[in-house]
């Protein structure tokens, strides 16, 4: 159970949904008038909305629609709980590549591992408007804590000091979004808090480029203002989810805009680590109903809970997807049951050589290792990640094991300390003893007994998989080394065929929906589509 588990004084998504509500339609501007009778003028008025207001931004990550489980959707076109943050951002950055495949046939989605997807794709397109909806919820909540709003709203004091950390924590927020859009669509359209909703002029372009300044220079302001590494509430975003993001963005420069930041991976990976994160002792602790306790290894988390965050996307998502066949989903999973969806590939089995690997945890009981069919659960190993199931072994707080506790993190130390060793041995001014410690803390946590002599950046890419699998960072590794189009690793069904085959290189990037050219003249669709 996670009695304290909102981290803004209790105060639910769902609740805060009626204070800041912007609407995004897939034809229509990136941005309009909110639909619901409570103005911005009246939520900031009074300091105590804020942090309602500020639930909502963070809330756009974890909730799909204005209400209860995905219910009225924000985006039109697509289900509020297919269209949830985090469940599409797994089907953009997990479902193309070696470490998952779906056995569901909804709409186009077979399309995404196949790697044969068009700019009508209704998940590509969901993605980009979940991106700019959130993008457009930080955007109403800037434009309303600019210093002159506080000022003559009469927000002083504490208050006044407050205000200032969860403005920091909303642009935070929006670079996070727009980094997104940079990795997934390149050029795309522009908003800030100064184009106000309802305009008559469509959003401007930014070319890739461009957008790699935006979102690098937005960090690095918002970092000096945002609370102290590990001293704000759990599930908001701190001076460490800044420079983790920064690493991030610093270490796929080369792809994003030709350029080469290693050097400056290896100074906010090493800020992150000099602020006192630790692994945590047990691997898998870190995906169960109560990983937000005792965890001093996760840096920035999205939050779930089964009883105030009831979403089908989310951890809810992770857990039932992943289960079917013969799954224990009660005893094992703490669920009431699978929708037989999720497994994964044996090219991405294949990558666990050593079986003391507590990483490598397979179902295989009734499973195939070869996909035959991609519709049928039981081609394909089931790997089991997340569990509604707490670190003693207690269900999660959803008396019915309808909806998961478990938080999904999008930065942990883990993925810190391979972002050091991989620019390291990139050429950074990182210390290769270190490096070479980092990597081998975490396969000892593992389970593996001897140390390594030596790595290097293939071996880095393989543990990344290992380590980071199903986290959402698989599409953006597998680019940033060559491997996700083009080139001679293939894994069952890439390309749409059963043995796998090399695609086009512009797959590297989704395209931009087809509706939103139409609605915007400014836009130029990706090459390929």
């Amino acid at each position: 159970m996670k009695p304290n588990k909102n981290i803004f004084n209790k105060i639910t998504v769902v609740a805060a949904l009626g204070l800041l509500t912007i609407s995004t339609s897939c034809v229509s501007d990136l941005e309009q008038e909110p639909r619901i009778g409570v103005t911005s003028t009246n939520v900031f008025n009074d300091f105590a909305n804020y942090p309602s207001a500020l639930a909502k931004v963070y809330g756009g990550f974890a909730s799909g629609g204005q209400e209860s489980n995905g219910g009225n959707s924000d985006i039109n076109g697509i289900d509020g709980n297919f269209s949830q943050y985090t469940r599409l951002l797994y089907t953009m950055q997990t479902l193309p590549t070696d470490e998952a495949v779906i056995a569901w046939n909804d709409g186009t989605l077979q399309t995404i591992h196949k790697m044969t997807w068009d700019s009508s794709n209704e998940f590509i397109a969901g993605m980009y408007y979940r991106i700019y909806t959130e993008i457009a919820f930080c955007n109403e909540f800037l434009r309303n804590v600019t210093d002159e709003k506080l000022a003559s709203n009469n927000i002083t004091g504490d208050n006044l000091k407050e205000a200032k950390y969860m403005r920091a924590e909303v642009r935070y927020l929006r670079a996070l979004s727009y980094y997104y859009a940079l990795d997934l669509f390149g050029n795309v359209p522009f908003v800030d808090e100064s184009y106000l909703p309802g305009s008559t002029n469509p959003p401007q372009r930014i070319t890739r480029a461009d957008l790699f300044n935006y979102v690098e220079s937005e960090l690095l302001a918002v970092a000096n203002d945002m609370r102290d590494a590990r001293t704000n509430a759990y599930g908001r975003a701190d001076k460490a989810a800044a420079w983790s993001l920064l690493a991030r963005l610093y270490l796929n420069a080369p792809i994003y805009n030709g350029s080469n930041h290693n050097n400056d991976v290896i100074t906010y990976t090493n800020k992150v680590i000099a602020a006192g994160y630790s692994l945590k002792t047990k691997y898998s602790d870190l995906f169960l109903a109560d990983n937000d306790k005792n965890n001093a290894e996760t840096i920035f988390p999205i939050v779930f809970d089964g009883v105030h965050t009831q979403t089908s996307g989310g951890s809810t998502y992770m857990v039932h997807a992943a289960v079917g066949g013969s799954m224990p989903s009660e005893s094992m999973f703490g669920i009431n049951g699978g929708w037989g969806g999720l497994r994964t590939t044996k090219s991405y089995v294949a990558l666990f050589t050593n079986s003391n690997d507590q990483r490598g945890n397979f179902y295989t009981s009734g499973q195939n290792l070869e996909i035959n069919n991609l519709g049928e659960f039981t081609d394909g190993y089931a790997f089991i990640k997340y569990k509604n199931l707490t670190s003693t072994g207690q269900f999660g707080s959803d008396s019915a094991k309808n909806f998961c506790d478990a938080d999904i993190p999008l930065f942990r130390l883990a993925d810190i300390y391979l972002m050091y060793a991989e620019a390291t041995l990139r050429g950074g001014n990182g210390n290769t003893a270190t490096a070479l410690q980092y990597v081998n803390d975490i396969r000892t946590r593992a389970g593996y007994t001897t140390p390594l002599a030596s790595i290097n950046l293939d071996f880095i890419l393989d543990e990344r998989g290992r380590e980071l699998g199903w986290e959402m960072t698989r599409r953006t590794d597998l680019i940033r080394y060559g491997k996700f189009t083009t080139g001679s690793y293939l894994w069952p069904w890439k390309g749409g065929v059963k043995d796998g085959k090399s695609v086009e290189n512009f797959r590297n990037l989704y395209p931009i929906p087809a509706k939103d050219l139409v609605a915007n003249p400014n836009l130029v669709q990706n090459p390929g589509y």
